[in-house]
């Protein structure tokens, strides 16, 4: 799908009641006072205002997002909440406007199986973190490939999971951006959606960069 078109479609539900959530990584993520968080795929800002009040003036929360509308909606809840130490940022998940190295957290709840490629949005994830930095993800992946004929699928894309790969592929992608150690904090049983059967998880991981003989950044 088209960034233009994602924009518009997502755009229209910024003011809506719908929900586009698969499952709780803000729960998990548990940020700390004076840390850096990135929420990507932030939609009205809701978790970006919850990391928000958790890390205090001393920290700061990135939402990121590709729909005009839901940055509009996001910023102007900011406002009106007097919340201070968020900013929320036009950017395509594959190539994120952040510096290396930015954030000590990075979350996602039901987003990155939008993305066409997968394994950019992984790299940027691990690009963005600084060493021990860590990331809480809640996504959907599908038990097997998902059919062609929901790729473009409204329903299947609004309920995130017509870009759904196997869990398999998730989990390489993930080895492949540098994360070693990634552990499933909770996952579904598979449920079926039209031709395909998937599946919530929420997955946690640590940027780590190895020294000599062992040792840690």
């Amino acid at each position: 799908m088209e960034i233009t078109e994602i924009n518009n479609r997502y755009s229209q539900l910024a003011e809506s009641d719908c929900c586009l959530s698969c499952g709780g990584a803000i729960n998990f993520a548990l940020a700390k006072p004076g840390e850096v968080c990135v929420d990507l795929g932030s939609g009205r800002g809701t978790d970006v205002l919850r990391m928000a009040e958790r890390v205090g003036e001393a920290g700061f929360v990135f939402g990121i997002d590709i729909s005009d509308g839901m940055l509009e909606k996001a910023r102007k809840n900011a406002d009106k909440l007097g919340v201070a130490n968020v900013s929320f940022i036009r950017s395509e998940l594959e190539k994120l406007d952040l510096s290396d190295q930015t954030a000590d957290l990075v979350i996602s709840n039901c987003t990155l199986n939008h993305a066409a490629d997968k394994q950019l949005v992984w790299n940027e994830i691990y690009r963005i973190l600084k060493v021990g930095g860590r990331f809480v993800v809640s996504d959907i992946y599908a038990t097997t490939a998902i059919p062609d004929e929901y790729r473009n699928d409204p329903v299947a894309i609004a309920e995130c999971w017509a870009g759904a790969v196997t869990r398999q592929e998730y989990m390489h992608t993930l080895d492949c951006a540098g994360f070693e150690m990634v552990e499933v904090i909770e996952e579904s049983m598979p449920y079926q959606k039209g031709k395909a059967q998937v599946a919530s998880f929420t997955i946690r991981g640590v940027r780590t960069e190895i020294l000599s003989e062992g040792s840690l950044l």
